[in-house]
């Protein structure tokens, strides 16, 4: 049961999203739990407890915070991230999703889909960069990683 059941975004104080940002959220978080992989890391020689978990996306102090808590909600442990090594690929995250709204609405099928191919490349580094920064906390595949990216875009956004 290596796996996140619940996912929450504490946006509390955040300016509100924009509405395409809102529906990326949505599916992300709906991705997200109908397929995910999330194991913490054995720390100072104790074994981890099992999924599925229950996280808590949010920014406090400038830095990303995953609060990881088992199925009831008792706390397990709390992750840590600077946000540093997020800031560039966020902001070009951020510009290629404009570009392709932008094109979606004027733009033939050929240049929308050639935006939307950088759009998944740098959507991939962003979730290449968290699997790094969690390494030594906990193992989650590519596809976890780049919805929880999405995520950690959308409280960036605010942040």
């Amino acid at each position: 049961m290596s796996r996140i059941c619940q996912i929450r975004i504490d946006d509390s104080g955040l300016p509100a999203p924009t509405a395409e940002i809102e529906q990326e959220r949505k599916v992300a978080m709906f991705d997200l739990l109908e397929d995910n992989s999330f194991t913490l890391v054995p720390r100072g020689g104790q074994t981890p407890p099992d999924g599925p978990f229950a996280l808590t996306l949010a920014i406090r102090d400038r830095r990303l915070a995953i609060t990881v808590a088992d199925e009831s909600g008792t706390l397990l442990t709390e992750l840590l991230l600077s946000l540093s090594p997020f800031r560039q690929v966020v902001k070009d995250y951020y510009q290629i999703c404009g570009s392709y709204f932008e094109a979606v609405k004027t733009m033939p099928p050929s240049q929308i889909e050639a935006i939307d191919m950088a759009r998944r490349g740098i959507h991939n580094e962003g979730a290449r960069i968290l699997q790094e920064r969690l390494e030594d906390k906990a193992e989650l595949d590519i596809d976890t990683a780049r919805r929880l990216f999405t995520l950690i875009c959308v409280l960036h956004f605010g942040g």
